[in-house]
């Protein structure tokens, strides 16, 4: 399995790939080959806050690569200059990448400006699924916000297609996930449209008896009612779950995949890891 890890070369995202749970997670799932990237905007040079003190932004690599490295990983440093989400994007399409890691540091996502912009922008043009690896201030400086990743995972689902695809995704955390929790939100439109609370409940079912028989970890099913985002949000802090699972809705062929409501909003304002899964009309063929 193949990935590429952005970094900015923040402090923060050093602690974040230096963690020992990290990289752990990272193995569990069978990721053996790290393009490890970093992107230097057009209207930034090299040493300017934003890409750390470093006058040049592969020797500032050097330690991120050397942590991979020991953790047994294959790893590739890979330097461009452009636009960041297109650099992201178009790396991982060039080296067929299984998955994208970005990190997202502050309490509050909205508050900074990576998740405003670089990760919005990777998260709606992705053709890969994109984990976003939130980061937070320690009194030792940075670190992980919640370790172990994918221990215990949030799935979300309005039972699309879209959805579907990121269902089909778990069994590659096969190995990194102990505990699943599938939740259908019963919001408006779900209301209006005649979903009943018992069909919900019959369809999770189903699902997490084969998650059972495929992976042999513990599921739970919940059927909430309530506005959609806020529902997701409550049931992270209630079965306190470390990632968050989602597909995103699209299906431009050039690439340019517009998250739907819902997902975007998750990743906006949830303080937990989300990994976000493209539609299947995303990826290139």
């Amino acid at each position: 399995m193949r990935i590429v890890f952005a970094t900015d070369l923040s402090d923060a995202n050093k602690a974040a790939i230096e963690s020992r749970t990290c990289l752990e997670c990272l193995d569990n799932i069978g990721v053996r080959t790290v393009h490890l990237l970093t992107v230097v905007p057009d209207n930034v040079s090299t040493g300017l806050p934003g890409m750390g003190v470093a006058s040049d932004a592969r020797t500032a690599l050097a330690s991120q690569r050397e942590a991979f490295s020991e953790a047994g990983f294959e790893v590739e440093s890979h330097v461009a200059r452009g636009t960041i989400h297109r650099r992201i994007n178009g790396l991982a399409e060039r080296v067929d990448a299984d998955a994208i890691v970005v990190g997202s540091r502050g309490e509050s996502p909205l508050e900074n400006r990576f998740i405003g912009g670089t990760v919005r922008n990777v998260a709606r043009t992705a053709v890969r699924p994109l984990l976003v690896e939130r980061i937070e201030r320690t009194d030792a400086g940075h670190g992980v916000k919640k370790e172990h990743l994918f221990q215990d995972t949030l799935y979300a689902t309005d039972f699309s297609s879209n959805a579907e695809r990121a269902f089909d995704f778990f069994p590659q955390l096969t190995g990194a996930t102990q505990r699943a929790f599938l939740l259908h939100v019963r919001g408006r439109e779900q209301m209006d449209g005649g979903d009943s609370d018992e069909a919900a409940r019959e369809r999770l079912d189903e699902m997490a008896t084969e998650l059972r028989d495929q992976m042999g970890i513990e599921v739970e099913t919940n059927v909430r009612t309530g506005g959609v985002v806020d529902e997701i949000l409550a049931e992270e802090q209630r079965v306190g779950a470390t990632t968050t699972l989602l597909g995103a809705r699209g299906t431009s062929r050039l690439r340019r995949l517009l998250l739907g409501d819902t997902a975007e909003t998750v990743v906006a304002r949830s303080n937990n890891n989300v990994l976000l899964v493209p539609p299947e009309s995303a990826v290139p063929r």
